[in-house]
């Protein structure tokens, strides 16, 4: 096509043309306008949200979480700790206890007598054995350690021993 065609086929409908751009000059305004209600909107909801409900910036509030965030993380190793150290000291309390009422002797009229088992988580501790006639009362303290005592163990002893870290198994 020759440039004379193209120029003459333009200005015979240079109004079609001119109509054309026209609305599309008012579309594109239309649609700027519409867009530069959108970003006003948007901007508004922007500082709103940055400004916080009672008027205190995002950025500032988010910073005091997370400060408070590693405080109570602090806290929680602290907690933690503190739990460990009471954890240990708790294995090495006296958690175990077996006792044992006996009459030593067939003239005594009731069990006076008694052997007490006290044992930590390890199973070591001691027995206490008190043992009452009718003129005296003697006491006696054996230690235990792992469940074993370097001393003979009366049958009453033995039974208040096995008593007490029978418990063992019925916490576990």
């Amino acid at each position: 096509m020759d440039i004379q065609v193209i120029t003459k086929l333009a200005l015979d409908n240079i109004v079609m043309i001119v109509a054309v751009l026209g609305v599309l000059a008012l579309l594109l305004l239309l649609l700027t306008i519409n867009l530069y209600m959108k970003v006003n909107y948007m901007k508004k909801r922007y500082r709103k949200m940055m400004t916080g409900a009672d008027g205190s910036n995002l950025e500032r509030m988010l910073i005091g979480h997370i400060n408070e965030m590693k405080a109570v993380a602090e806290e929680n190793e602290r907690i933690k700790q503190e739990n460990e150290r009471i954890d240990a000291l708790l294995q090495l309390a006296i958690t175990r206890v077996g006792v044992v009422r006996f009459r030593a002797f067939d003239d005594m009229g009731s069990d006076l007598s008694y052997a007490v088992a006290l044992l930590d988580s390890h199973n070591n501790g001691v027995i206490l054995t008190s043992i009452f006639g009718r003129e005296d009362s003697r006491s006696y303290v054996k230690p235990v350690e792992n469940g074993t005592s370097t001393y003979a163990l009366m049958a009453e002893e033995q039974q208040a021993l096995d008593e007490a870290m029978g418990k063992v198994a019925a916490e576990a």
